[in-house]
């Protein structure tokens, strides 16, 4: 039995699994030789589910089953050597597939979602009113979930044959979508446990709004990464768009998909040891990295200057397209990563510089060497730039009384200012092209002035000088107003001036 068609180890090591699991489940294994060609042969295969197609590839042939009752059905599913069907990654991206390639060509034989090719054994292509997936039971809930296509849960190929031989007693019936309404929902972190920090919140609900990228400066215990924690609890709810094609991409990842992630934005925080690959994709074949599994949700980088510096370059292209295109000798892949950024980091090395009381221990020379690490045109993507003041003993000692906004609140506001951008752009502030920002962000006639005044003072590059108009169109958004005015200008003129103090 030979595979041929730029298979990968785990592929050419089904041989073995189908051998002992057709012959485990009292199955006739052919005495004869057996290729298996997974078209097209360009395209590197790799993961366990080619398994059941093969299995049942066999079964055919050999006249085991009904080579009819494979027509206008896609299967996929890893093998166990006892015929068990195991769980699998990518089920939901492979019914997205299955059910566009369905509605497009009555059950197509390549189903492609988010950038990932998954190729699955089908008969021949023809009319046929639902698509049809046949997957392991484990991972059918997911695949469900997926409108437009009828997802069947197996649990052994037994079963599976029975079915397909239309045994009346082994009847597999399609899987319902989990009740997602029924299950207990996740706790997202909430505003109303931050402690002050007023300008810290309101700087956040304008990120939210407009989809900005946001930088924090402060020092330790400041209270960075729990404003950075909650800032997916501000973002609008998910469209269902949205919500198949974040779903579409953690699952054909290997970060894995988990209905309880439905609708969820994700939220991403990778350490800052992480590879220039782990972060934007890589390897070969070409995979996702973080900036990709963070589409439509929140990129959270904690320590910011203590990622290498080559490794932070290669977010300056996808932070302004919003996609990133991985290139290899033979492969290209383009994925989608229009995430929102949030950065935290410390003033200097110890986290104290500027301190009144002096902690600091750190020279000019080694708080200058720590700062370049961040390069000028990565800052300058950053839309909202803002320094984090500790909080004083008064402010923790307060804070039965000092409970905040909850998020439920800021988000409703958040949700308004993107509805407005929406139909009038049909897109968020953040992604405005230049041209556009002419049209839409164009301030009143003392805030033009400001602006212009600020500009010059502050040497801003073109890029940043659009950026502050983006974000003044968002502060305009969340107060209803036609127009930035001045002093909304100012306000967004503040939201880059953290480095100016450092």
């Amino acid at each position: 039995m030979s595979i041929v068609g730029l298979p990968d180890l785990e592929v050419r090591e089904s041989r073995e699994r189908v051998r002992a699991a057709l012959q485990n489940c009292n199955f006739d294994f052919p005495v004869r030789r057996i290729t298996v060609n997974l078209a097209p042969a360009d395209l590197p295969k790799e993961s366990g589910r080619f398994d059941l197609p093969i299995a049942l590839g066999i079964l055919a042939a050999s006249g085991q089953i009904p080579a009819e009752s494979l027509l206008h059905r896609e299967f996929a599913g890893e093998l166990s050597l006892t015929g068990a069907l195991r769980p699998m990654r990518g089920a939901f991206a492979m019914a997205c597939g299955t059910a566009r390639g369905g509605a497009a060509q009555g059950g197509g034989a390549v189903a492609q979602c988010a950038g990932t090719a998954s190729e699955l054994a089908v008969g021949e292509a023809a009319v046929h009113s639902t698509p049809q997936l046949y997957l392991p039971a484990a991972s059918a809930a997911e695949a469900a979930l997926v409108p437009g296509v009828d997802v069947y849960g197996a649990a052994d190929l037994p079963s599976l044959c029975a079915h397909l031989a239309q045994a009346p007693d082994s009847r597999l019936y399609p899987v319902a979508a989990p009740n997602l309404a029924e299950s207990p929902a996740a706790v997202m972190p909430d505003m109303g446990d931050v402690i002050g920090q007023r300008g810290a919140r309101r700087a956040l609900e304008v990120a939210a709004a407009g989809g900005h990228h946001v930088l924090l400066v402060g020092p330790p215990g400041a209270g960075k990464s729990m404003l950075a924690a909650r800032l997916p609890g501000l973002l609008p709810p998910m469209t269902d768009d949205e919500a198949l094609a974040s779903a579409a991409l953690l699952s054909a990842s290997r970060a894995g998909f988990t209905p309880s992630q439905w609708r969820r934005r994700p939220f991403r925080a990778p350490h800052h040891s992480s590879s220039a690959a782990a972060l934007v994709g890589g390897r070969n074949p070409p995979q996702p990295g973080e900036i990709t599994l963070a589409h439509l949700g929140v990129l959270f980088l904690d320590e910011l200057p203590e990622f290498d510096r080559h490794v932070l370059e290669t977010l300056r292209e996808p932070l302004e397209a919003g996609r990133i295109t991985i290139s290899r000798a033979a492969l290209q892949a383009d994925f989608p990563a229009a995430c929102q950024l949030i950065a935290a980091m410390n003033p200097c090395p110890c986290g104290w510089r500027g301190d009144p009381n002096g902690r600091c221990r750190c020279t000019p020379e080694i708080a200058a060497r720590y700062l370049r690490k961040l390069s000028g045109p990565l800052l300058d993507r950053i839309d909202i730039q803002l320094e984090i003041p500790a909080l004083t003993p008064a402010e923790l000692s307060a804070r039965s009384t000092a409970a905040g906004e909850t998020s439920a609140a800021i988000a409703a506001r958040v949700s308004r200012a993107r509805e407005r951008q929406l139909r009038r752009q049909g897109k968020t502030n953040r992604e405005l092209g230049g041209r556009e920002v002419d049209e839409v962000c164009r301030p009143d006639s003392a805030g033009e002035a400001l602006l212009r005044e600020a500009g010059e003072r502050f040497g801003w590059s073109a890029r940043a000088y659009y950026r502050v108009l983006k974000v003044a169109r968002s502060i305009a958004d969340l107060a209803g107003a036609p127009m930035p005015s001045a002093a909304q200008i100012g306000e967004a003129i503040q939201y880059r001036r953290a480095f100016g103090s450092l």
